[in-house]
């Protein structure tokens, strides 16, 4: 598994190189890559099928426990046949939509990348691996989203889409590292086994939110839907790839995924039922006010995953079957109508579904794979549509808590999304062609033979049920529910409830599709609400934080350097004084310390003298010469505690400091010129307050008990392990190397900085 997520990466990679061969007739070759993966993992499908748990392990970083772990049951290989059997299609479909285009290669090299970080998300059995490859699904959809780069408005799409799932990114994080710390383990699959632990923790509701949180803005759930629509602006592969068949299900996923682990309090019942409900039914509404086929399509995916987090926040064995049914169905008319739309805007050049009409008799198989398309996203019977729509009445009937309530929200929400899937998948093949479209020719077979392939698929897996309740749905139940249930996934069940009130939505569907036309003033009217959408909220929270920011950046950095170093010092003080008069208690025993010999009282004095001319001194070379005094001071303390090294130490840098110093004053005005009094008393009272509070903390320290334990270690090893014989430079060296390093590439970075500056040679008008 570990090569099969590598290989796009490795693709992507190879693409840098030789991505020139892909950008004429051999981009069709690229689509091998997604394919060979999909017959790969089709391959474990009799495993799968008989309940049988595939897992794999590569140790990466073993002392966090952090290691590429995968698993492949049920879900993760429907997860994976999705990712790698609808990306196949999308990459043949690419080579032709974006055909000769100069930065094809570059495209397919993104969306190489996104599809491994996918793959690597739904295989992982390391939630800390899953985290990373989460992170890498945010940053190549980033790309994707923005591969337009020269319009305004991708650029922005792409930034908002990688702000939104950037937070929930870090929200997951958070929830990983508290998952782990209560089950003692990232591995997902152990985590199952401590499902009791975790529930009773404390942290369980914090992690609960933090989970939920990073699902519900991957996810596109109210009131982080927003990005989505956007993210529209992408080229159609892209959003057909991206935001119906696979990166917009990463939360869904997440949610599957911790069922097992997490669901075990009415809180999680009632927030996924309760934001998936809100989300489901307020994104189906929207779509009546849609003009845009792309619009139309995404407020009903949004819809769409809002019933997906719906079924799982239900959690019974029904609802879970329910909802693994519906991914596939979801994927696959969702995808077929996204390329569709894709095919029409290329040959007429507009999205305008109030503009299209009677496309039929130029596009007949596209329009074929529109109807069958539109039949599958309204349940129409013998589509598989039809057995996933009967599935979620079947799972809100028998809800043990407002039965009636969710499904009568259930019937509306699929009532909307079989008008929306007419109005994409239908209305524009229906009528009379207008003239301006009677010269459009059918395009690449590329291009229409993927929705007909998905489309037909749906149908025959409406007929053949049981193809999908072996594959997947059986599997993923027996993983997801504690006590397991056998059922049977079939076409018909009879004249029952369920379906009656599924012909109920059917009727109710044609008839809205042939009394309710778009149109743009209803668009209009919509938009006049625009100011309390999440959307404008959000973006006037934006705009309020980055006035906050102006406001906060312009009272802080002033361009003074003194200024800087005031308020680190200032926040110092308040720091160290609570910390130190919060328990204080000072008594010092004089009999302990050594009585002052003339040679400190002489540096003494020789210190404070030097520190009072660096202070009252209006002189700058006197100044730095007066700091040089008092670190030859701290060079003979040095000296005479027996520590002639340190005082090597402390006279070389000291010396070179006052010559840099020198240097670099050279150039500057000779005196000093401080007229603002209150500014030299504000820095005299930090001083002083900060040397007393240093003062105050050495005493306590030696209050403190002594610790030998840090100070033998290292004077037994310094040479069994470093061969070395001065402590110090062991320590600093071998020990602390890495530390060592760190300050030293810091210095050199500041050192390259001044020198750059010092080589500076602004022109006239660039200095005024």
């Amino acid at each position: 598994m570990l090569g099969a997520v590598l290989l796009g990466f490795l693709f992507s990679l190879f693409l840098v190189f030789a991505g020139s061969y892909f950008r004429g007739k051999l981009a069709v070759l690229s689509s091998l890559i997604p394919l060979s993966l999909f017959i790969y993992f089709l391959t474990f499908l009799p495993e799968i099928a008989n309940g049988k748990v595939i897992y794999e392990n590569y140790e990466w970083i073993p002392s966090f426990g952090v290691n590429l772990s995968f698993t492949l049951d049920g879900l993760a290989l429907l997860f994976a046949l999705m990712i790698t059997g609808v990306g196949s299609l999308v990459f043949l479909y690419t080579s032709a939509y974006l055909k000769d285009h100069k930065y094809l290669d570059r495209f397919y090299g993104y969306l190489s990348m996104f599809m491994a970080a996918m793959l690597g998300l739904v295989l992982s059995d390391n939630i800390m691996s899953l985290f990373i490859f989460w992170e890498l699904t945010s940053i190549s959809s980033f790309y994707l989203i923005g591969f337009n780069n020269d319009k305004a408005d991708s650029r922005k799409s792409a930034l908002t889409a990688l702000g939104i799932t950037g937070i929930g990114g870090l929200l997951l994080l958070g929830g990983a590292v508290l998952l782990g710390d209560v089950a003692g383990t990232y591995r997902i699959s152990e985590m199952v086994m401590m499902r009791d632990v975790i529930t009773d923790s404390s942290h369980y509701l914090l992690i609960l939110l933090l989970i939920f949180a990073a699902a519900f803005t991957k996810s596109a759930q109210f009131p982080f839907h927003f990005w989505l629509p956007g993210a529209m602006k992408a080229p159609t592969p892209v959003s057909t790839y991206l935001h119906s068949a696979t990166m917009v299900k990463a939360g869904i996923y997440l949610l599957f995924r911790m069922t097992p682990i997490l669901n075990g309090d009415d809180i999680w019942h009632t927030i996924l039922i309760v934001v998936g409900a809100v989300t489901m039914v307020y994104s189906a509404i929207h779509i009546i006010f849609r003009t845009d086929l792309k619009g139309i399509l995404a407020y009903s995916t949004i819809s769409a995953l809002g019933i997906l987090v719906f079924l799982i926040g239900i959690g019974t064995q029904a609802a879970l079957v329910a909802a693994a049914v519906f991914i596939v169905v979801h994927a696959l008319y969702k995808a077929s109508l996204f390329l569709i739309t894709g095919i029409i805007d290329h040959e007429t050049g507009t999205r305008d579904v109030t503009q299209l009409s009677g496309l039929r008799k130029v596009l007949l198989p596209v329009a074929i794979a529109g109807f069958i398309a539109a039949l599958i996203s309204g349940g129409v019977p013998p589509t598989l549509g039809f057995v996933g729509k009967d599935l979620i009445y079947e799972a809100t009937l028998h809800f043990k808590d407002a039965a009636i309530f969710l499904t009568v929200l259930a019937i509306l929400t699929k009532i909307l999304l079989f008008y929306g899937g007419f109005v994409a998948g239908v209305k524009p093949f229906m009528g009379k062609l207008p003239q301006k479209f009677e010269k459009l020719h059918l395009p690449s077979p590329l291009m229409w033979m993927p929705p007909l392939i998905m489309t037909f698929a749906g149908i025959v897996f409406g007929i053949f049920p049981g193809l999908i309740e072996t594959a997947f749905a059986k599997p993923i139940a027996m993983t997801q529910v504690i006590e397991f249930e056998e059922f049977h996934l079939k076409l018909w069940h009879g004249f029952n409830t369920v379906l009656g009130l599924s012909a109920i939505t059917i009727t109710i569907g044609v008839i809205l599709y042939f009394t309710l036309k778009p149109k743009h003033n209803l668009e209009n009217a919509i938009a006049r609400l625009d100011v309390i959408a999440p959307k404008d909220l959000t973006l006037k929270l934006s705009e309020g934080f980055a006035e906050f920011s102006r406001l906060w950046t312009n009272f802080f950095q002033t361009g003074y350097l003194r200024h800087y170093i005031s308020v680190i010092v200032a926040f110092l003080i308040l720091l160290l004084g609570y910390l130190i008069f919060s328990d204080f208690s000072l008594t010092l025993d004089f009999s302990t310390l050594a009585d002052l010999t003339i040679y400190e009282i002489s540096i003494l004095l020789m210190l404070l003298m030097g520190v009072l001319y660096t202070v009252f001194t209006k002189s700058r070379l006197a100044a730095v010469a007066a700091l040089g005094v008092v670190g030859l001071s701290f060079s003979l303390l040095f000296l005479f505690y027996s520590a002639p090294d340190l005082a090597m130490t402390q006279f070389s840098v000291d010396t070179l400091t006052v010559i840099l110093f020198v240097l670099v004053l050279y150039k500057l005005p000779k005196y000093l010129n401080f007229s603002n009094k209150w500014l030299r008393i504000k820095h005299g009272v930090l001083s002083v307050s900060f040397g007393i509070l240093i003062t105050l903390l050495i005493l306590r320290v030696l209050k403190e008990p002594k610790n030998a334990e840090i100070t033998e270690f290292y004077a037994e090893n310094a040479y069994k392990l470093a061969h070395g014989k001065n402590v110090v430079n062991v320590i600093l060296v071998d020990f602390r190397g890495i530390d060592t390093m760190i300050e030293i590439s810091v210095l050199i970075v500041a050192a390259l900085g001044v020198f750059g500056l010092l080589k500076l040679r602004l022109k006239t008008r660039d200095k005024k």
